[in-house]
């Protein structure tokens, strides 16, 4: 029998599966509004399971802290696209999930996910599934070059190769593991675009404004809200599009959607997260409703509300390395400098263990204008040492 929901009053349970940062900030948006968070994670130094009301250290699939998990919540939610779908189904059975646990494991597999978009009426990139090698050697000029990206448990740059030709794919796949792989053609990209949006259980759908991106080997590095140099067309492309995916599944809960503009104009999606994404990060400070809060009132059946900007922002990623001298020695970075600027919110995610390319935490900056928003990231940016793309 599938649970229903009345909206959860405050003081209510509501689980999360993941302790990462995503985690950690939902769990202090639920607390703001008056929810107790139970965490399921393994790792007893997890972010989101220093923050939350109660931790259980299990693994996801556990059946007994799944069980427990269950009991004590009256929602549950995910903040990690690679949580077993199974644990999500086993929850389901005995309490609502936003997301359910189909829609994860679509996300979880990019070929699923491209034919999603198709169902949806969204363009993506060419692209064939290839299962194995024999499925290369029908692989047709028109998608090379291209980039092979493995279809499960690929982020932030990883599992993925790009390839010029016959013999780099070859190469590329063997490198891979032999697994199943995308192969997408490489295209003129003139920019990259992401939307939140967010979906109630009443089928109510909200969008934060487009959010315009850059990304430094495969890790996002800056978001600038609005997005620069995108006309309005595109803008409202990229909101119906994102609107027409997480219809298309009867998804409950956030959603992100990053889109390629090509250099033609076109607008192609790329891929999706279950989930709040980094790129939303900016509209903790820079919107009245944020990203996690969203998720927040779509997991205890409330009303979503009309996000709104109320500030230009610019979002300016935090990886390890700022935490690294040139010879490797490791030192706190320089906080109290950027703070003194004007408009400058810090968020770190209290992870205890920095290391390269890892995300520790982000800045986001917000001004009366997005010049003035620009000006003071570009000094934060000099400071820091973090890139300057976007900027």
């Amino acid at each position: 029998m599938t649970p229903t929901l009345r909206p959860l009053p405050p003081g209510s349970w509501l689980g999360m599966l993941g302790g990462g940062q995503l985690g950690r900030m939902a769990v202090h948006a639920a607390q703001t509004l008056g929810y107790r968070v139970a965490v399921l994670e393994p790792d007893t130094q997890a972010p989101a399971g220093a923050a939350a009301d109660f931790h259980l250290q299990a693994v996801y699939t556990d059946p007994e802290a799944l069980a427990e998990l269950a009991r004590r919540c009256g929602a549950v939610s995910t903040e990690f696209e690679n949580v077993p779908a199974q644990a999500l189904d086993r929850l389901a059975a005995a309490v609502p999930v936003a997301p359910a646990g189909a829609a994860v494991a679509v996300c979880q597999d990019r070929a699923l996910e491209k034919a999603h978009f198709a169902k949806s009426g969204v363009a993506c990139a060419p692209h064939v599934v290839l299962n194995d090698l024999d499925d290369l050697t029908r692989v047709g000029d028109e998608l090379l070059p291209g980039i092979l990206k493995t279809t499960t448990l690929g982020y932030d740059g990883k599992g993925q190769r790009r390839v010029r030709d016959h013999t780099e794919l070859l190469a590329a796949f063997a490198e891979l593991g032999g697994v199943r792989c995308v192969l997408e053609a490489l295209l003129p990209l003139a920019a990259e675009l992401s939307v939140i949006v967010a979906r109630g259980r009443d089928g109510a759908l909200v969008t934060l404004p487009v959010q315009r991106n850059w990304h430094v080997s495969g890790i996002l590095a800056t978001t600038v809200v609005p997005a620069t140099g995108i006309d309005a067309r595109q803008i409202a492309q990229a909101e119906a599009s994102a609107r027409a995916i997480a219809e298309a599944f009867g998804y409950v809960g956030v959603l992100c959607i990053e889109f390629f503009v090509l250099t033609d104009g076109r607008l192609l999606a790329n891929e999706m997260a279950p989930r709040p994404h980094n790129s939303g990060h900016y509209s903790i400070d820079a919107c009245t409703v944020s990203q996690f809060e969203l998720q927040v009132r779509a997991m205890a059946g409330l009303p979503l509300g009309q996000p709104r900007l109320h500030s230009p922002a610019v979002m300016l990623n935090l990886l390890g390395d700022l935490w690294f001298l040139a010879d490797g020695t490791q030192q706190e970075p320089d906080w109290a400098t950027v703070l003194a600027l004007p408009g400058v919110h810090l968020h770190l995610y209290g992870k205890t263990e920095p290391r390269r390319a890892r995300k520790m935490g982000h800045l986001t900056v917000t001004a009366p204008t997005q010049a003035d928003a620009l000006a003071v990231a570009r000094r934060v940016a000099a400071h820091l040492g973090l890139p300057t793309d976007g900027l």
